[in-house]
């Protein structure tokens, strides 16, 4: 099979409007066939969340020219299993989520609309891949990195890709003449320090705003986080089982 004739889901969390998704369809419709599926309004930090309390709408829109693409009520998890399920006639040859105006590196992957699209990929057992750029702009420019990107896309469909493995890709904010190259990374081990900005509207009612400062705990040299910082692409191999195999006899030694 050309890579012509390869086919090629594309979503993310910033919506059908977001210019990620726009530079990512415009990247991917070079190497396969593409068809959209994404949210029909922002969803960034949805986590793995899934729609069940409510219908899920779907209508195919025509923003992206030739391309199939349809607009989603649900969350970034709902668009693939819609698209795997309802949309398409067969199983995606790769699932490619962003590009996210934004980093999801280290342990913001388990806030992520985005990556947990590419989650719900690999647990399909596809090839899956989330998209992050360093930068919240709406308008920043995506597609001075497509050399890198679509390099990445080729070889994940000429290349064999485990099952029930997704790769978090976060690309550095700096311009594509500073990438010093791509790394394959570890996940950072670093965390929010939650503060929340109190506030009260005008009858006097408190409301709150999430907010404060991200912050890597024994900083490594092999992390995602050193590696953006060093103006590197980061790849980060990314599994759903999230057990803690080193640890399962110190808790079977509780004798329950």
């Amino acid at each position: 099979m050309s890579n012509m004739e390869k086919l090629i889901l594309i979503t993310n969390d910033d919506s059908v409007n977001a210019k990620g998704i726009h530079s990512l369809v415009k990247m991917a419709s070079k190497l396969g066939r593409v068809v959209v599926v994404a949210p029909d309004k922002p969803q960034s930090g949805m986590g793995h969340a899934i729609t069940l309390a409510d219908p899920i709408r779907l209508n195919r829109v025509g923003m992206f020219g030739d391309v199939e693409a349809y607009a989603s009520s649900g969350t970034p998890v709902d668009c693939v299993k819609l698209a795997i399920y309802e949309v398409l006639e067969r199983k995606p040859d790769l699932v490619l989520s962003g590009i996210n105006h934004g980093e999801n590196s280290s342990t913001n992957v388990l806030y992520s609309g985005t990556m947990s699209a590419a989650i719900e990929g690999a647990m399909e057992g596809l090839p899956s891949i989330g998209l992050s750029l360093s930068n919240y702009d709406s308008d920043a420019d995506f597609m001075q990195y497509e050399s890198y990107i679509e390099r990445l896309i080729a070889a994940a469909l000429s290349n064999s890709f485990p099952k029930h493995t997704c790769l978090n890709v976060n690309i550095p904010n700096v311009e594509a003449s500073h990438i010093k190259g791509i790394k394959v990374c570890t996940q950072a081990h670093a965390f929010w320090e939650d503060r929340f900005d109190k506030r009260e509207d005008q009858f006097g009612r408190p409301y709150y705003w999430l907010t404060g400062k991200f912050g890597e705990v024994n900083p490594r040299e092999d992390s995602d986080l050193h590696a953006l910082n060093s103006g590197f692409i980061s790849i980060v191999p990314t599994q759903f089982d999230l057990t803690n195999y080193s640890v399962l006899n110190d808790f079977i030694s509780w004798d329950l």
